[in-house]
């Protein structure tokens, strides 16, 4: 992968002159092989669809995104190593191409096109300005990265305060500053500020060298500026810029959420689940990320959702569940600030679909559904509510609505509230920072006659729908997930822990004997007398019948292991499931050796030849 990361080392001005003189090499060959690729017939086919056939970011499907294709005309381009205004290099556009751009909907190219063929796209996106015409831009020299300090990230959060970043990113930097509703790009059309708890979705990467190389160099065509000039004033330093970008990066998880399969509900012990969202017991359960993606299945579409994602955390203490979900959402739905950003919203992102919105106002939503009954199979319902066969519990809170409601659901839109008297579900609600958090409780076992019973030490299909009201977004406009599973867990069983020394036991004192009997064979009394173990002349049944007997008692330690293995894995401990897994390999390995030892060696002799 052809990877630009200037700010990686001291060596940047190298890695520059070397990338620009390959990069020159290949347009100058005029025998190359990217000379020989129809870089125009490639745009149509790959990039027209959205960046239009003219460049100018009007294809058919541009109505559907925000942020809107980029219009090649105009030359503005975020992702860049040259200063504000200036064009990018030929090596700037290629990153683009090779890696998209993580928050919109521009995918990445490499696995896709060969290196040749992205080399010529980069050569025909130039032609849709004449700007490219004269010379080449020239790159910047970025200073070497500071060490990520407390000092540094401190430092960093006083500039962020300072030259008042919060504006528009927040106190919390999710994009609920006070000129958040009122940022458009340059060509008029709405753009959200980015939420900086989520560097996987920074234009231009989220590591701290590319968070500093965008407050270098701005991103052109948004409201984002270059913090090169107050660096050049003496406002601020570099290296107070540097801890900026620290500072930023540490408003992230350390590591990019890994999407699993299963959220784990850990078992109480010691009292019963949360009953706020603020408990202290909700610090010690890893959060579990939950993409959505906007729902395009069932008219009224809708293709920019603005949650792209959940934070999921399960508690039970074995009568009771506790359901914390979490999720970005810079506004208190509905939100005057908010009404004209949403209408514009509206009037670029509506479809013509029968029944889409039309009117902002709507409040935010999010639902939580299961199906109604457990398949002995893999059979789950339709993750939009289900259909007429396979209906689904869903559990509904609204922002305009004092808690939530518990429905059945035979389809995306038709939930029907269950009766007043079997309304088991409660909800406990907080917006604070530009963040929703929605605790959900209901007992694992209602009693009523359409509702779930959650079971302990089973996987529970689970999925979420989410609806930012300021966004334009209601009825069947809205984001959604596909199944994943609730596992509420189980206690762990004594034996797990007790097992362990028994087994260690009971193989040493087998393995002696064996080892004992060999001994007395091969050498008679005087070669076991320093085990101090007793050594028995038998005949050969005697010894076959004795190490098919040691076979079978070792194969029989390997079970006790695996099933060890398995209440492990089910509990939710992971390095006991492990573990125990390959003390019971082990262990069947020894007891089949034994067995098979025993028969080569007590068969009659006449039987080998």
């Amino acid at each position: 992968m052809m990877r630009i990361a200037l700010p990686l080392s001291c060596d940047t001005r190298v890695a520059a002159a070397c990338l620009a003189v390959a990069l020159s090499a290949v347009a100058l060959m005029p025998t190359s092989v990217a000379a020989q690729v129809d870089g125009e017939a490639l745009y149509v086919k790959w990039c027209a669809g959205c960046h239009g056939e003219d460049g100018t970011g009007n294809g058919v499907a541009a109505n559907t995104m925000l942020p809107r294709p980029r219009d090649f005309t105009l030359a503005l381009y975020q992702v860049r190593t040259t200063a504000t205004g200036e064009l990018p290099t030929d090596a700037d556009i290629l990153k683009v191409i090779d890696e998209g751009m993580p928050g919109s909907t521009m995918p990445g190219w490499e696995e896709v096109l060969t290196q040749q063929e992205r080399l010529a796209l980069v050569d025909h996106l130039k032609t849709f300005s004449r700007f490219f015409q004269g010379d080449a831009p020239e790159q910047l020299e970025f200073s070497s990265a500071t060490r990520g300090t407390d000092e540094a990230i401190a430092s960093g959060q006083e500039v962020y305060q300072s030259v008042e970043c919060w504006r528009c990113h927040g106190q919390q930097g999710r994009g609920d500053g006070e000129s958040a509703p009122t940022l458009e790009d340059d060509t008029g059309f709405p753009i959200f500020a980015a939420d900086l708890t989520e560097n996987w979705t920074f234009n231009g990467g989220g590591t701290v060298e590319e968070i500093y190389r965008v407050l270098r160099t701005g991103l052109d065509g948004t409201p984002m500026p270059t913090f090169a000039d107050i660096v050049d004033a003496g406002v601020i330093t570099d290296e107070q810029l540097w801890g900026l970008a620290h500072y930023v990066r540490s408003l992230s998880p350390e590591e990019t959420p890994e999407v699993r399969e299963v959220v784990s509900a850990r078992r109480i012990t010691d009292g019963t689940v949360p009953e706020t969202v603020g408990d202290e017991a909700w610090e010690a359960v890893e959060p579990i990320y939950v993409p959505l993606v906007g729902q395009i299945v069932v008219k009224p579409r809708w293709f920019n959702p603005r949650v792209g994602g959940v934070w999921v955390q399960a508690l039970h203490d074995g009568q009771e569940l506790a359901l914390l979900v979490s999720w970005t959402d810079p506004s208190l739905s509905p939100d005057p600030t908010w009404t004209d950003f949403a209408q514009r919203i509206i009037e670029i992102m509506g479809p013509g679909d029968e029944g889409a919105a039309t009117a902002p106002g709507a409040p935010d939503q999010l639902v939580v559904q299961f199906p109604t009954a457990l398949s002995d199979g893999m059979e789950r319902p339709y993750f939009l509510q289900g259909d007429a066969r396979r209906p689904t519990n869903t559990w509904t809170w609204r922002s305009d609505a004092p808690d939530a409601v518990e429905g059945i659901a035979r389809g995306l839109g038709t939930a029907v509230p269950q009766p007043d008297g079997e309304q088991h579900v409660t909800a406990v609600v907080q917006h604070s920072e530009g963040e929703w958090k929605v605790l959900f409780r209901r007992s694992l076992d209602t009693g009523g006659a359409e509702d779930l019973v959650l079971p302990v030490g089973q996987a529970v299909p689970m999925a979420f729908q989410a609806w930012d009201g300021d966004n334009g977004e209601s009825g069947n406009q809205g984001a959604v997930s596909t199944w994943y599973f609730l596992f509420l867990e189980q206690p762990t069983p004594v034996s797990v822990y007790v097992a362990p020394p028994i087994v260690l036991v009971l193989t040493l004192f087998f393995g002696l004997l064996v080892i004992r009997q060999a001994q007395w064979e091969a050498s008679g009394a005087g070669a076991g007398a320093a085990l101090r173990l007793p050594a028995f002349r038998l005949t050969k049944a005697v010894e076959r019948a004795f190490g098919m007997g040691v076979g079978l008692a070792w194969l029989g330690m390997a079970a006790a292991a695996y099933r060890s293995a398995s209440l492990g894995w089910a509990a939710g401990h992971s390095d006991l499931g492990f573990w125990w897994t390959v003390i019971a390999a082990l262990m069947a390995i020894a007891g089949l050796g034994a067995m098979i030892g025993t028969f080569i060696h007590t068969r009659p002799r006449d039987e080998g030849r």
